[in-house]
């Protein structure tokens, strides 16, 4: 327990924080309002890692040295995160697992040929899909259950093995699950362009979080985001003609088995999600269509800074970015996972309905209610505390 003295050190530390404009990382870390970690609470005190800077002064950027520095006080780049895990011991009664996790926001005749792919790809049949849980205004218009509902209308034949679970956030929930249900091996389809990634990730982990003979990653094929046919359709081109207006485009997106009615509402649904106002950007929506407007964004760091809480759309995961690179982010978990992610594959996390923390940055001034509970998430076992697994779960009415 901390004594009265280094509760008020603290204090003290937080206050002059405070007055310097700078934001918590809510341990201990303190970062700049352009996203650079600068200072950490060592001792009560601010200890800063750019030794140029100057209280009440304008201080210099950062050396690219200074940057790489996420936490720790050594003057040099923190070691990767260790973690000690042993995945719980059953016994294996089943034989290969066939999954695929996406976001499928919203489906497409596109997704169509995954589905098809994963079945055709599956031992006896035994295959899940699993929307993930992501949703926000811009690219993930639709709540989860939404999602699902529109998934098993569009693809009947596959109904009986869409997955609506609220506790399958990740790719390591759904590994976790299998390995939990007994099964042998898992097999993950995805894209082209992931299985690289999901090569990497899943196999780091296996053993650790989850125990398999085999884990084998394969390729569903490559799509062209710019070919009319189905194989070129995707979320991407769905989200554009929501934002557009244009429901000729989104009809060619939407499988006949879904009725001119329902589909109708899915695109009076993605619009009225996605909030279209005046003044909207593509590259906010679609990356793939306006790579430029997400590059300019991200180099003039106006977006993904050091320390701002994300999710990687592919795989689920949420961390905190510990650093930048020319096009891709090296995030942290609160599990203490590292994963890589592109900037075009990522999106700010999202928690109540706001971004990062689940309370505006308006409403955070010290003494206020709403300010308490956002310090409380910083506080495992709070009534508020954070804990990665389920954090973002909304909380039964």
């Amino acid at each position: 327990m901390k004594s009265l003295f280094q509760f008020l050190s603290e204090s003290q530390a937080v206050q002059q924080a405070t007055r310097m404009g700078l934001k918590s990382d809510g341990h201990g870390g303190w970062y700049d309002n352009k996203g650079e970690f600068v200072a950490k609470t060592e001792r009560g005190t601010l200890k800063f890692f750019n030794k140029r800077q100057r209280i009440g002064a304008q201080d210099p950027r950062q050396s690219e040295k200074e940057k790489k520095i996420s936490t720790g006080s050594t003057g040099e780049p923190a070691p990767e995160p260790q973690m000690v895990m042993e995945p719980p011991e059953v016994e294996k009664t089943k034989g290969t697992l066939t999954i695929a996790f996406g976001r499928f926001n919203p489906p497409t005749t596109g997704h169509e040929k995954l589905l098809d792919k994963v079945a055709s790809s599956s031992d006896n049949n035994d295959y899940i899909i699993v929307p993930s849980r992501s949703q926000d205004a811009k690219k993930n218009p639709l709540d989860p259950d939404t999602k699902v509902s529109v998934m098993q209308k569009m693809f009947p034949k596959h109904k009986n093995n869409i997955v609506n679970d609220k506790n399958n956030r990740t790719i390591f929930d759904v590994l976790k699950k299998a390995h939990t249900d007994g099964y042998t091996n898992v097999r993950i389809l995805g894209g082209q362009d992931r299985v690289k990634e999901f090569e990497k990730l899943t196999g780091d982990y296996n053993g650790k979080l989850y125990n398999f003979d085999n884990v084998e990653v394969m390729s569903a094929g490559d799509r062209d985001p710019d070919s009319e046919d189905v194989t070129g359709m995707s979320a991407s081109k769905q989200r554009k003609a929501a934002a557009e207006g244009d429901i000729k485009a989104f009809m060619k997106g939407v499988p006949s088995s879904l009725s001119q009615k329902d589909a109708e509402e899915l695109f009076k649904k993605i619009r009225k999600a996605m909030n279209i106002k005046e003044g909207w950007s593509l590259w906010e929506i679609a990356p793939k269509f306006d790579w430029q407007g997400l590059r300019e964004n991200y180099i003039g760091e106006k977006i993904f800074r050091v320390g701002q809480l994300v999710e990687n759309m592919n795989n689920g995961l949420v961390g905190r970015i510990i650093r930048r690179g020319a096009n891709h982010l090296i995030c942290v978990t609160e599990d203490k996972i590292m994963f890589k992610s592109w900037i075009k594959d990522v999106s700010e996390s999202v928690v109540n309905g706001t971004t990062q923390s689940g309370v505006p940055a308006d409403q955070r001034e010290v003494g206020t209610d709403a300010f308490r509970k956002y310090v409380e998430t910083m506080v495992p076992g709070s009534s508020y505390g954070r804990h990665f697994i389920n954090k973002y779960r909304k909380k039964s009415k």
